[in-house]
């Protein structure tokens, strides 16, 4: 039998996205195993993030510093403003080290289905980002789903009497990808969004 506290522990870690009750236990036995090696120092980790946990005031990241490394880093340039659904989202456009301007979280998409309403996203405090001045472009960066691209749209809409540039992030062909292995919306959407060769 294993001992309540390792169970708890096992399906603490079972709920987290991607690890299921296998992963789980295997990653308690790694933990059990390399105590002051893996263990320690996660711990140590988890309690230093759970103290200074916070959600940037400016862009809504989520970061243990308010503003945010991204919204506080002079080196970005503040005139290009990325829209995105979620942290995650954020995370990986800032991971691919492209796009050079600061960000915005919506923290979700409109959905009629779920009940997600424009007064329950991030939208407003976008606009009041654009209303504020400096913003020569915003690009709305959101899933290619029937929901991200609604949500593209309203914001879209919302932005059109400003000043500024708005763009979409293309979609269509994944690099490496086989025309006779995609879906026929992502097809449809490559096919949309051709361009001229040269």
């Amino acid at each position: 039998m294993i001992s309540p506290e390792i169970e708890l522990l096992t399906q603490a870690l079972a709920r987290l996205p991607g690890l299921g009750p296998r992963s789980a236990r295997r990653a308690v036995l790694h933990l059990l195993k390399k105590r002051e090696t893996s263990m320690a120092p996660l711990l140590r980790a988890l309690e230093a993030v759970n103290e200074k946990l916070t959600t940037c005031g400016i862009c809504g990241n989520v970061d243990t510093s308010d503003p945010c490394g991204i919204c506080a880093d002079a080196r970005r340039d503040p005139r290009a403003l990325c829209v995105v659904e979620e942290v995650s989202d954020l995370w990986a456009l800032d991971r691919a080290r492209l796009f050079p301007g600061r960000f915005h979280v919506l923290g979700g998409r409109l959905s009629a289905l779920e009940g997600v309403r424009p007064e329950d996203l991030g939208i407003d405090s976008l606009i009041r980002r654009v209303e504020a001045g400096g913003i020569d472009e915003v690009v709305l960066a959101m899933n290619a789903t029937l929901e991200g691209q609604t949500t593209a749209h309203y914001i879209a809409e919302r932005l059109e009497n400003f000043p500024i540039r708005i763009t979409q992030l293309a979609h269509g062909l994944p690099v490496g990808g086989e025309l006779d292995y995609l879906d026929d919306g992502t097809l449809a959407q490559a096919l949309r969004a051709r361009r001229p060769v040269g």
